[in-house]
């Protein structure tokens, strides 16, 4: 789970400044203020971290890719190529990160990893794309800092990099005069690093673990594909529900033998049961239920029952709202412990009385347990819904979630350059810096409508007068 988060010079964001991340984070603002722009970023990591070159620095995406950002001067900030792309984020270790030094026997030890790294083109050839410098920060609960290694590129050189380490000491093998190599993508220790010191192993661990975090993403873009009335199912389990909600009913077949809890101490539910049930919370249907075509085909329907009908019906037959939430809450509830999950705009299509539903779903989804452990879930949701974070902020007046638990930010792009500002939430769920306009000027709406309303009536007045006196 990242628990924090900054980038700089990347798209519109010269410097989001530091994001608290939280198990509810939100991003809101006005359409192209760079909300979608944080969630690009991160999915462009886990793309560079899947894809098979281990020397490019980074993968902006492809055909198939869940985003495509283009050459790095398309998406630096003022797509200026002499600018340097900087990014740290810090996340938690699901076990204790558990380091021995073999030379001195020390131990080293920490909770939470926090890295960072400075990317950008060879200022030579113009085309080249470079790692200046990376950093691996070791801590513990309190964030006190147990150790640091990273690499940094020799001045004018493209390939040349030393290691750096603070409360560590690394020792050089013997005859080893040459260079470690340059880095493995963003963020790799390469091969040499362990061959070229006596007492480096443990960095491939490192690797490894920033590796699992990006692995651990997920995305659902906000436009998800249509409802069909069959369904094919290979019976292959799906990583996902897919970029576009193209696996949901597969996710949902594959993971009908899951049981899940909704809370410590609450009962288990078959997978399949909870997603009827959070559908019925949401008032959008009375039941549901993915049915085989017949035992000799592979193909599925998807039947809905909706609200005082007693007919089963196609999910093509009822609103679009439903079958564009579905790969919503399938997706939360179908990703593996320790997952987090990009999302934006998981309520559109929905009436304002869902969307606010929608938000109680968020918070029995951080809340979820499986297997008698929590699930320790992480939502980043780009939103525009009014009713979502008022649901939140009166859960957090009510106890029914923390507000710790929820951390929420404004995209500005009113003033040059772009500026990402914190909503401060206090245990009462009030925000005292709501942003001028921010789901649009209601007082003047209301005021405007007041004016023209008074102003109609005395015209109208004055016109049946001079209708009267003639």
């Amino acid at each position: 789970m990242f628990k924090k988060l900054k980038i700089e010079n990347f798209k519109i964001w010269q410097d989001t400044g530091n994001i608290r991340m939280a198990p509810i984070t939100l991003f809101f603002g006005t359409n192209s203020s760079g909300k979608s722009s944080i969630g690009q970023f991160l999915m462009m990591l886990k793309q560079t971290v899947e894809s098979p070159d281990r020397k490019a620095v980074f993968y902006p995406g492809g055909k198939n890719s869940a985003v495509q950002l283009g050459s790095y001067k398309e998406m630096v900030f003022h797509r200026n190529p002499e600018l340097k792309m900087s990014f740290e984020y810090q996340w938690e270790v699901v076990d204790t990160l558990k380091i021995k030094d073999s030379l001195s026997g020390t131990n080293y030890s920490g909770d939470a990893l926090t890295f960072n790294s400075q990317i950008g083109l060879d200022t030579k050839d113009q085309q080249s794309l470079l790692v200046d410098n990376f950093k691996y920060i070791i801590t513990d609960k309190n964030n006190n800092v147990s150790m640091s290694i990273g690499m940094k590129r020799r001045p004018e050189s493209k390939s040349e990099y030393k290691v750096e380490s603070s409360k560590y000491v690394l020792k050089r093998k013997q005859g080893r005069g040459w260079s470690p190599g340059a880095p493995v993508r963003f963020y790799g220790f390469p091969d040499e690093v362990v061959a070229y010191h006596q007492n480096a192993d443990f960095v491939q661990e490192l690797n490894l673990l920033h590796e699992k975090l990006f692995r651990s993403l997920f995305y659902l873009g906000p436009l998800r594909t249509r409802a069909e009335r069959l369904y094919s199912w290979t019976g292959i389990e799906p990583e996902s529900v897919g970029y576009s909600g193209e696996n949901t009913v597969a996710a949902i077949l594959a993971a009908r033998n899951r049981r899940i809890s909704l809370g410590y101490k609450r009962p288990t539910k078959p997978f399949e049961e909870i997603i009827a049930l959070k559908l019925k919370d949401m008032e959008l249907i009375e039941d549901f239920k993915v049915n085989p075509i017949s035992e000799q085909r592979q193909e599925y329907e998807v039947k809905i029952r909706t609200k005082g009908s007693k007919d089963w019906v196609d999910l093509p037959d009822v609103g679009i709202g439903v079958s564009q939430v579905l790969p919503v809450l399938v997706q939360c509830f179908y990703a593996p412990a320790n997952s987090i999950i990009i999302m934006e705009q998981p309520e559109i299509h929905l009436h304002p009385s869902a969307q606010a539903a929608l938000a109680d779903v968020m918070i029995d989804v951080i809340s979820s347990r499986e297997d008698g452990k929590d699930r320790n879930i992480q939502l980043i949701i780009e939103t525009h819904s009014e009713h979502f974070l008022r649901r939140l902020q009166r859960r957090i007046a009510e106890n029914k979630v923390l507000q710790d638990n929820v951390s929420a930010y404004f995209a500005s792009v009113s003033k040059a350059p772009a500026k990402l500002e914190s909503l401060q939430i206090d245990e009462y769920g009030n925000i005292f810096n709501w942003p001028e306009h921010f789901f649009g000027d209601e007082m003047g709406d209301i005021t405007g409508q007041a004016k023209a309303a008074m102003e109609k009536r005395i015209q109208m007045s004055k016109t049946k007068e001079d209708t009267l006196n003639e």
